[in-house]
Parts: C-alpha cells; structure tokens; sequence
C-alpha cells in the first residue's frame, strides 16, 4: 500500500513540476519580451536625449537596476506559485485516476457487480473507466461461469459415485448373493465406472479446448471428418440413420487434435440426439476464403430459445441419469474449439426437429482475434 502511495504521490509530483516548468518559462519569457525592446530602446538613444532619461539612473523613472532587480524578485515570487498552480492542476488531473483505482482495488471476486461509472465528460480517462467497467463485467461472467461449471462437475461426478457406493454396499450385505448376482454387480460398477471415465475424459477435452490453441498446422477438414466418419459407422448402422457426405476440399489453420475433437463431438451429437431411421447430413467445403463444416441432423424438436443454452457445459434438452444421452459437454467443446481458432459458429434448431450447426475457419495462416 505504501509503495503505491509513493507511487502516485510521485507522479503528482513529476507532474507538478512539468506544470511548474512550463509556467515558469513562461514568465521568463514573457519578461525578455518586455525587457529586451526596453534595452534595444535604450541602447539607440543618444546620451544626451533628455527623453532618455527615465531609463537612467538619475531620471525621475524606474532605472535599469531598479527593473532588473525588480524583474529578479517577481521571478523568485513565480517559484513557488508555479509549484503551487502545477500541484492544484496535475491534482485534479490525477483526481478521477485515483477514483479509478481506488475503485479497482475494492472489486474483488466476491465484488465484480462493483462499477466505476464514470459518466460525463467523455476524456481519455473517462474512456478508461468504460474499457475497464466492460472488463469488469466480462470478469464477472466468466467467475460465474467457472462457478456454475464446477457445481455440474461436482453434481455429475458425486451420482455414479453414490450409485456405485451404493450397488457394492448391496451386494455386500446380500448373506446369499450367488455369483450371478455377484456378476451382475460388477458388470454395473464396469458400467457406472465407464460413465465416470468417459464424464473425465469430456471434462479434459473441454478444459483443452478452453486452454486455447499451442499450435497452428495446415488441416484439411475432409480428411478429419472421414477419419471420424470411419470410426463411427458401426453406431450409425445400429440406428438405422441414413447418412449423406458431401466432403470437399476445406483447408485451414489449427490444432489438429482440437479440430478432431470439435468433429468428433458433432458427430457423436448428430447421432446420439437422433431419430431411429432419421438422417445426419455432413458438407465441408471452401467458402469466400474459409473452410466450412456444417452438420444437419433429423431429431426431436428444440425450441428456438434453448439453442444458446445448449452450446453451455451440462445443458441438456432431456437430462438422463445414467449418461445414455451424453453429458451435455459435446457441444460446450465444440463452442470452446470454435472460440480457440476464432472462427464463427451458427448453431440454429430445423422446425421438424434437430440441428444444424456450420463452423467457418478462417482459411490460410493464423487467424486474428474477431
């Protein structure tokens, strides 16, 4: 606290001297305007002009000892008051960034509601405390977001628990549980383990995509959606869901494993959220220099006020205790993907049911901040 008092005292006082400086100079100046005609005056009249003699030492006027003597205090008495003009101005110069920095150092995470509100004049500082309060408020946002996403975690992590907690605690006291029931119990602990290991293997997946890109190759949208496609055949067979591939050329720059994973989770999206015989569309291609992924899928019906809503972490339409309908991350990820590469994702509900969602990438080099 100190050493930022000082601080700000000392910029008060390299302030105060610049004011007192250039108020200073010009007092000098402004006497050497009044004395140097006054001795170019004196100096081209004859010494024996009577008219001349007010600026002699015998003449009834001010002699050039008196005003030079006089000209010397008003420079001493300009000192101080220079000092005290520069100090007064750079103070209330500094007033409203010391109303912006006592205010900043109040808000603390408990406190982001806090704003500096500065209103009117609008001035470079008053330019600051907007810039600031927006930060602020995106703060906020995110603290509440981190928030709500740690209380799902925990939530969706402690029911398997309890639920394997509780199927093992069952088996164990049953005096007569032969080895079938024993089997059975095991097999929904593997089950209730697998959902827990799949749940942290989407949490890491997110927490990925939200660390931001650490590298930037050349990757063919194409090619990555053929891979994902090849991978998931058997499920799409399983559920009798007609699916179209239009898959052209679509260069961009990105990571490559984050872009697999935003595909990935589309595709598994489109499928799992699906109809029994319904249909999964898959187009990339290049467009106005980006490379286009759009996915359309046939499902159950979304209203047109909760597509936002699914794009958070554990939003789902239909929660499922058991994870059967995913864990609500899939699309969180892809939103999280999109935002690391800059690039523009349209997600919209189809009136008879389902989604479609279209990423734009930003074709070539690394992309800039939108």
């Amino acid at each position: 606290m100190t050493s930022r008092r000082l601080a700000r005292r000392s910029l008060q006082t390299r302030l105060a001297l610049a004011y007192a400086a250039g108020i200073y100079a010009a007092g000098v100046c402004a006497l050497g305007f009044v004395l140097v005609p006054l001795a170019s005056v004196d100096g081209a009249s004859p010494k024996d002009d009577p008219s001349a003699s007010a600026l002699t030492d015998d003449g009834p006027g001010l002699g050039w000892p008196q005003l030079l003597g006089g000209s010397a205090v008003a420079l001493v008495v300009l000192v101080p008051v220079a000092l005290a003009l520069g100090w007064f101005v750079a103070g209330r110069f500094l007033r409203p960034l010391r109303a912006i920095t006592a205010t900043a150092r109040a808000i603390s995470a408990e406190d982001l509601d806090r704003r500096l509100d500065l209103g009117e004049p609008m001035d470079e500082l008053t330019e600051l405390g907007h810039i600031l309060d927006d930060l602020f408020a995106r703060l906020q946002a995110s603290f509440d977001a981190h928030r709500h996403f740690v209380a799902n975690a925990s939530h969706e992590l402690r029911t398997p628990l309890a639920g394997l907690r509780t199927l093992l605690e069952v088996a164990l006291a049953d005096p007569d549980a032969d080895t079938e029931s024993l089997r059975a119990a095991c097999e929904e602990a593997l089950s209730l383990g697998g959902y827990q290991e799949r749940l942290v293997q989407s949490l890491l997946a997110l927490a990925t995509s939200e660390g931001g890109v650490t590298r930037w190759d050349p990757v063919d949208l194409a090619r990555v959606v053929d891979e994902v496609l090849g991978s998931r055949r058997d499920k799409v067979k399983a559920r009798c869901i007609d699916l179209a591939e239009h898959l052209g050329p679509a260069m961009m720059t990105g990571d490559p494993r984050l872009v697999e994973s935003l595909v990935t989770n589309l595709v598994d999206n489109a499928v799992r959220h699906n109809h029994v015989g319904g249909h999964v569309r898959i187009t990339t291609r290049t467009s106005g220099g980006e490379a286009v992924l759009t996915v359309v899928n046939s499902g159950p019906v979304v209203p047109d006020d909760q597509v936002e809503r699914l794009l958070r972490p554990f939003q789902k339409l239909a929660p499922d205790r058991h994870g059967r309908d995913g864990y609500g991350i899939g699309l969180a990820i892809v939103n999280a993907v999109t935002r690391a590469h800059h690039a523009d994702l349209t997600a919209s509900a189809r009136p008879e049911g389902g989604l479609s969602i279209t990423v734009r990438f930003a074709h070539g080099p690394r992309p800039t901040p939108r």
